[in-house]
Protein backbone atom coordinates (compact mmCIF):
# COMPACT_ATOMS: atom_id res chain seq x y z
CA UNK A 1 0.00 0.00 0.00
CA UNK A 2 2.65 2.49 0.83
CA UNK A 3 4.11 2.04 -3.40
CA UNK A 4 0.57 2.77 -4.13
CA UNK A 5 0.37 6.47 -1.70
CA UNK A 6 3.59 7.53 -2.89
CA UNK A 7 3.19 7.02 -6.80
CA UNK A 8 -0.46 8.26 -6.01
CA UNK A 9 1.40 11.30 -4.27
CA UNK A 10 3.80 11.72 -7.30
CA UNK A 11 1.39 11.64 -9.60
CA UNK A 12 -0.59 14.59 -8.21
CA UNK A 13 2.18 16.81 -7.45
CA UNK A 14 3.40 16.25 -11.33
CA UNK A 15 0.34 17.00 -12.63
CA UNK A 16 -0.03 20.14 -10.38
CA UNK A 17 3.10 21.21 -11.53
CA UNK A 18 2.47 20.95 -15.26
CA UNK A 19 -0.68 22.56 -14.82
CA UNK A 20 0.76 25.56 -12.57
CA UNK A 21 3.72 25.58 -15.46
CA UNK A 22 1.36 25.22 -19.05
CA UNK A 23 -1.81 27.57 -17.33
CA UNK A 24 0.17 30.70 -15.92
CA UNK A 25 -0.91 33.51 -16.96
CA UNK A 26 1.33 35.49 -18.99
CA UNK A 27 -0.38 38.25 -20.56
CA UNK A 28 1.41 41.29 -18.36
CA UNK A 29 2.06 44.36 -19.53
CA UNK A 30 5.02 45.51 -19.60
CA UNK A 31 5.35 47.88 -16.21
CA UNK A 32 8.43 50.05 -17.01
CA UNK A 33 8.87 49.41 -21.04
CA UNK A 34 12.40 48.81 -20.61
CA UNK A 35 15.17 45.78 -20.41
CA UNK A 36 15.26 43.41 -17.79
CA UNK A 37 18.84 45.01 -17.10
CA UNK A 38 17.70 48.45 -16.86
CA UNK A 39 14.99 47.09 -14.50
CA UNK A 40 17.22 45.67 -12.00
CA UNK A 41 16.61 41.77 -12.68
CA UNK A 42 18.42 39.44 -11.08
CA UNK A 43 19.36 35.42 -11.39
CA UNK A 44 18.14 33.59 -8.52
CA UNK A 45 20.48 30.88 -7.25
CA UNK A 46 19.49 27.66 -5.24
CA UNK A 47 21.57 26.01 -2.30
CA UNK A 48 22.47 23.73 -5.17
CA UNK A 49 24.04 26.05 -7.43
CA UNK A 50 21.21 25.59 -10.04
CA UNK A 51 20.30 28.23 -12.24
CA UNK A 52 16.65 29.73 -10.25
CA UNK A 53 13.63 32.13 -11.71
CA UNK A 54 14.76 35.41 -13.40
CA UNK A 55 13.59 38.87 -12.16
CA UNK A 56 12.73 41.07 -9.46
CA UNK A 57 9.60 40.28 -6.59
CA UNK A 58 6.51 41.47 -7.45
CA UNK A 59 3.12 40.48 -5.90
CA UNK A 60 0.69 38.98 -7.63
CA UNK A 61 -3.11 39.46 -6.81
CA UNK A 62 -5.44 37.70 -7.82
CA UNK A 63 -9.54 38.73 -7.37
CA UNK A 64 -12.19 36.55 -8.15
CA UNK A 65 -15.30 38.27 -9.31
CA UNK A 66 -19.08 36.17 -9.33
CA UNK A 67 -21.69 37.51 -11.89
CA UNK A 68 -24.82 35.89 -10.10
CA UNK A 69 -26.50 38.17 -7.79
CA UNK A 70 -27.64 36.59 -4.39
CA UNK A 71 -30.80 38.58 -4.69
CA UNK A 72 -32.06 36.79 -7.85
CA UNK A 73 -31.57 40.00 -9.58
CA UNK A 74 -29.87 39.71 -13.63
CA UNK A 75 -26.16 38.47 -13.78
CA UNK A 76 -23.54 40.85 -14.14
CA UNK A 77 -22.96 41.09 -17.97
CA UNK A 78 -19.68 40.93 -20.06
CA UNK A 79 -20.40 44.70 -21.02
CA UNK A 80 -20.91 45.30 -17.54
CA UNK A 81 -18.06 44.33 -16.11
CA UNK A 82 -15.22 45.64 -18.76
CA UNK A 83 -16.73 48.81 -17.72
CA UNK A 84 -16.22 47.95 -13.82
CA UNK A 85 -13.01 47.53 -14.99
CA UNK A 86 -12.32 50.18 -16.91
CA UNK A 87 -13.65 52.62 -14.48
CA UNK A 88 -12.44 51.21 -11.31
CA UNK A 89 -9.20 49.14 -11.68
CA UNK A 90 -7.44 51.01 -14.69
CA UNK A 91 -7.04 54.02 -13.38
CA UNK A 92 -5.53 52.16 -9.98
CA UNK A 93 -3.22 49.60 -12.21
CA UNK A 94 -2.49 51.59 -15.02
CA UNK A 95 0.97 49.25 -16.26
CA UNK A 96 -1.26 46.41 -17.23
CA UNK A 97 -3.73 43.72 -15.56
CA UNK A 98 -5.09 40.34 -17.18
CA UNK A 99 -8.91 39.30 -16.86
CA UNK A 100 -9.59 35.09 -17.41
CA UNK A 101 -13.01 34.26 -17.67
CA UNK A 102 -14.03 31.48 -15.68
CA UNK A 103 -17.23 28.81 -13.84
CA UNK A 104 -16.70 29.13 -10.28
CA UNK A 105 -18.36 27.90 -7.41
CA UNK A 106 -18.54 28.46 -3.91
CA UNK A 107 -20.92 28.04 -1.09
CA UNK A 108 -23.31 31.11 -0.03
CA UNK A 109 -23.83 32.81 3.43
CA UNK A 110 -27.03 30.66 3.46
CA UNK A 111 -24.90 26.79 2.93
CA UNK A 112 -26.47 26.70 -0.87
CA UNK A 113 -23.83 25.80 -3.21
CA UNK A 114 -23.66 28.34 -6.33
CA UNK A 115 -22.49 27.70 -9.66
CA UNK A 116 -21.81 30.84 -11.67
CA UNK A 117 -19.74 32.52 -14.34
CA UNK A 118 -16.50 34.46 -13.06
CA UNK A 119 -13.72 36.27 -14.10
CA UNK A 120 -10.49 36.27 -12.19
CA UNK A 121 -8.47 39.61 -12.31
CA UNK A 122 -4.71 39.24 -12.10
CA UNK A 123 -2.82 42.47 -11.15
CA UNK A 124 1.14 42.54 -10.47
CA UNK A 125 2.67 44.99 -9.26
CA UNK A 126 6.48 45.70 -7.65
CA UNK A 127 6.36 43.66 -4.05
CA UNK A 128 8.33 46.82 -2.65
CA UNK A 129 4.38 48.92 -3.61
CA UNK A 130 2.34 45.92 -1.48
CA UNK A 131 1.29 48.42 1.66
CA UNK A 132 0.59 50.94 -0.84
CA UNK A 133 -1.51 48.76 -3.24
CA UNK A 134 -3.56 46.94 -0.84
CA UNK A 135 -5.81 49.80 -0.06
CA UNK A 136 -6.38 50.07 -3.97
CA UNK A 137 -7.30 46.67 -4.02
CA UNK A 138 -9.44 46.60 -1.41
CA UNK A 139 -11.29 49.44 -2.45
CA UNK A 140 -11.94 47.39 -6.08
CA UNK A 141 -13.53 44.37 -4.20
CA UNK A 142 -15.68 46.68 -1.80
CA UNK A 143 -17.10 48.39 -4.87
CA UNK A 144 -17.91 45.79 -6.71
CA UNK A 145 -19.84 43.89 -3.73
CA UNK A 146 -21.62 47.36 -3.51
CA UNK A 147 -22.60 48.21 -6.84
CA UNK A 148 -23.49 44.62 -7.84
CA UNK A 149 -24.99 43.51 -4.47
CA UNK A 150 -22.63 40.30 -4.06
CA UNK A 151 -21.40 39.12 -0.80
CA UNK A 152 -18.01 38.45 -1.37
CA UNK A 153 -15.37 39.13 -4.07
CA UNK A 154 -12.09 36.40 -3.10
CA UNK A 155 -9.06 37.75 -2.91
CA UNK A 156 -5.34 35.59 -3.27
CA UNK A 157 -2.03 37.44 -3.03
CA UNK A 158 1.63 35.60 -3.76
CA UNK A 159 5.22 36.72 -3.80
CA UNK A 160 6.57 36.20 -6.98
CA UNK A 161 9.66 36.93 -9.40
CA UNK A 162 9.03 38.19 -12.77
CA UNK A 163 10.78 39.60 -15.51
CA UNK A 164 9.83 41.48 -18.51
Amino acid sequence: MPITLSRTRLAVAATTVAVLAGGAPVAYAALAGQPPAATGATRATGATGATGATGRAYMETRLLFGTARPDGGPAVTERQFTAFIDRYVTPAFPDGLTVQDGQGQWRDSTGTIERERSYELILLYPAAQGGSRDRSVEEIRATYRRLYGQESVARIDETVRADF
